[in-house]
C-alpha cells in the first residue's frame, strides 16, 4: 500500500461527512447513543482536533527522522468544546481545509517506500512506523463514518419493530 491509495480514502472523509450532515436538523446532530457517549457534531470535532494533533504532526516527526522522538498524547477531551462553540457547517469547512492540507503535505513528500517504514515513539505503544500511522488514519476515518451512521440510525431504534434483527446497526 501507498500513500496515492490512502489518500484516496482521506481525500473522500470530507465530502463523506458533508453529505452525512447535510440539511440534518440539531436533533439529529446532537442525539447520541446514551449516556457517556458522543453525538455527531462531537465525532465530527474529534476528526478536526485528530487532524491537528494527531496525523500529520505525527507524520511530520517521523519524517524528520528522530526516532526517539515520542508523539504528544491527543487530549481527548478537546473535541468537546470545540463541538460547543461552532456551528456543523463551521466544522465540516474547518475539517475540509485541514484535511485537503495535509494531503497536499504528504504528496508533496513524495513518500518512499523507506519513507513508510521510519519510526517514532508513541506514548503508550512505543515504536510506531510511517506505514502505521497512515494506515490508521484510513482506518479511525472509517471507523467515526460508521460511528455518525450508527448514532443516526440508533435514533430509530424504538420505531422499526421487529425489523431490528436484520439491521446490524442497531445491535
Amino acid at each position: 500500500m501507498d500513500f496515492k491509495k490512502w489518500a484516496e480514502v482521506l481525500t473522500n472523509t470530507p465530502k463523506t461527512l458533508s453529505s452525512l450532515f447535510h440539511n440534518l436538523s440539531d436533533e439529529w446532530i446532537n442525539a447520541n447513543e446514551g449516556e457517556n457517549t458522543w453525538n455527531a457534531k462531537e465525532v465530527l470535532a474529534h476528526l478536526i482536533v485528530c487532524e491537528e494533533t494527531n496525523w500529520l504532526p505525527r507524520a511530520k516527526i517521523i519524517l524528520a527522522g528522530d526516532e526517539q522522538q515520542v508523539f504528544t498524547p491527543i487530549n481527548m477531551e478537546a473535541h468537546f468544546q470545540l463541538a460547543e462553540n461552532n456551528p456543523v457547517r463551521h466544522l465540516l469547512e474547518q475539517f475540509n481545509d485541514l484535511r485537503s492540507y495535509s494531503i497536499r503535505y504528504l504528496k508533496d513528500c513524495k513518500l518512499r517506500e523507506e519513507d513508510l517504514s521510519k519510526t517514532a515513539l508513541h506514548p503508550v505503544m512505543g515504536a510506531v512506523t510511517l506505514r502505521q500511522i497512515l494506515a490508521t488514519w484510513v482506518a479511525h476515518d472509517m471507523t467515526h463514518i460508521s460511528q455518525i451512521a450508527r448514532i443516526i440510525a440508533k435514533q430509530n431504534k424504538d420505531y422499526v419493530g421487529s425489523f431490528e434483527r436484520y439491521l446490524r446497526i442497531l445491535k
